[in-house]
């Protein structure tokens, strides 16, 4: 029995190359890593964008986006009313670390709340803001990205009514910091990066095969099911529902509204079927975003059509085209112009919609473009790239397929990083696709 137990952690503790460790040892690498990021991130940051004050309140259960990744890693919500403070002094080029709280947040931030001078944590919070007299007080109110606008509103009330004037007048919006924090990686970071994308790949490589998939018999929600089960049995979890779709042989055409809200359910899948997957993990605060194919082979056939594995190269060479055009200083809207007059150039229907990746799937960053939003995105499109940033390189391509009488589009999504001077795939890319049958 004891053996049967050591075999059955050792199955779902490893996927392919990679081992998903403990959840022990999973917060030990959360905290070193948010130590790390506050200690030499977090200074830079803040000399980067001139705020030298940074104040993040949260209340239990209504956590802003940022102050979740600030929590160390035993700490699964915020408690009561939680405040943190960041004052960055320019001249000493040095970094102060407040939690007006009754105890510390972690190793990270310990507390400076002495509740018998200041019963009320307002005052508390007043009382630091006005002894560090910053240039700039920024607080997490955003209009283009939602992850930067976590103050609420209740709480913003409070705390300008808590403020002299002079001190009201100090109060900016933080985004450019909170934006800055949640999109940079690290060095760290990245090395678990490739674990993360590899177990997705890993994953992906295993549904898409015989072991999953009977040709007739395998339907679509059998697969997505598949997907969702083989995550929580590796003891990981997903940040969104995976979705498998069909191409096939057929008189139904397959544009962006069919891919992103009108999918038919629970479709068997077929022998001649291109089936495309939509897959995504969450595993020591980061996510992963991955498009793939694969072709169901016919009786006798040992290899997809040509037209479809051209098909395939062609929005290769889109996401070839896409990638270098990205520059630190440009703009999500600059890349997805250039990219997009390039790819027409080259006789490619191209449709561009990536986004940044780390600890949200659709992360803080530049957007370069939306699925129905190809001319340019407003606000957040206007953000602009910088180095040690990941993204989720999503598109697709269409071409004609002769013996389908139609046009099909080959929708890829692959993670990669930004180093500032050059884009890289964190874990390769897919390049053929996947073969079921014979």
């Amino acid at each position: 029995m004891k053996y049967i137990l050591l075999l059955l952690s050792f199955f779902l503790l490893n996927v392919g190359q990679s081992q998903i460790i403990s959840e022990r040892d999973q917060a030990k690498v959360e905290d070193e890593i948010l130590q790390d990021r506050m200690n030499i991130l977090l200074p830079t940051l803040m000399e980067r964008t001139g705020i030298d004050m940074w104040v993040i309140i949260a209340r239990e259960y209504n956590e802003d986006p940022v102050l979740k990744t600030m929590l160390p890693a035993t700490w699964l919500s915020a408690r009561r009313t939680t405040m943190l403070v960041f004052y960055y002094d320019q001249k000493k080029k040095e970094i102060e670390k407040f939690a007006i709280a009754r105890y510390n947040v972690g190793d990270a931030v310990k507390a400076a709340w002495d509740m018998k001078k200041f019963p009320d944590q307002w005052d508390a919070l007043v009382d630091i803001i006005k002894t560090k007299n910053p240039r700039k007080i920024g607080i997490n109110t955003s209009v283009n990205f939602a992850h930067a606008d976590g103050l609420a509103h209740t709480h913003y009330l409070m705390l300008m009514s808590k403020l002299s004037k002079e001190l009201q007048a100090k109060v900016v919006s933080a985004e450019p910091l909170a934006v800055g924090w949640l999109e940079t990686r690290t060095e760290r970071e990245m090395q678990l990066y490739t674990q993360l994308v590899r177990i997705s790949h890993d994953i992906i490589k295993e549904g898409f095969s015989e072991k999953v998939i009977t040709p007739g018999i395998t339907s679509s929600e059998d697969l997505v099911w598949w997907f969702r089960q083989k995550v929580t049995a590796l003891g990981l979890t997903t940040w969104f529902h995976p979705s498998i779709d069909i191409q096939r042989s057929d008189s139904l055409s397959f544009d962006h509204l069919r891919s992103f809200s009108e999918r038919p359910d629970n479709e068997i899948i077929l022998p001649g079927d291109l089936i495309h997957v939509d897959f995504g993990i969450t595993y020591l605060r980061l996510n992963t975003d991955v498009q793939q194919h694969a072709y169901i082979l016919k009786p006798g056939e040992t290899d997809a059509p040509e037209s479809i594995k051209k098909a395939f190269k062609q929005t290769n060479r889109l996401q070839d085209i896409l990638t270098t055009h990205f520059e630190t200083g440009r703009t999500g809207n600059q890349i997805l112009i250039s990219s997009l007059k390039q790819a027409q150039s080259e006789g490619i229907t191209a449709s561009i919609y990536t986004h940044p990746l780390g600890f949200h799937g659709h992360a803080a960053g530049p957007t370069i473009g939306l699925w129905d939003q190809q001319g340019g995105v407003s606000g957040s499109g206007d953000y602009p790239l910088f180095p040690n940033t990941a993204y989720s390189i999503e598109l697709n391509a269409a071409t004609d397929i002769p013996e389908w009488k139609k046009s099909i589009r080959i929708m890829l999504e692959e993670d990669g990083f930004f180093d500032g001077n050059g884009f890289r795939f964190i874990q390769g890319r897919q390049t053929a696709l996947y073969l079921i049958g014979n």
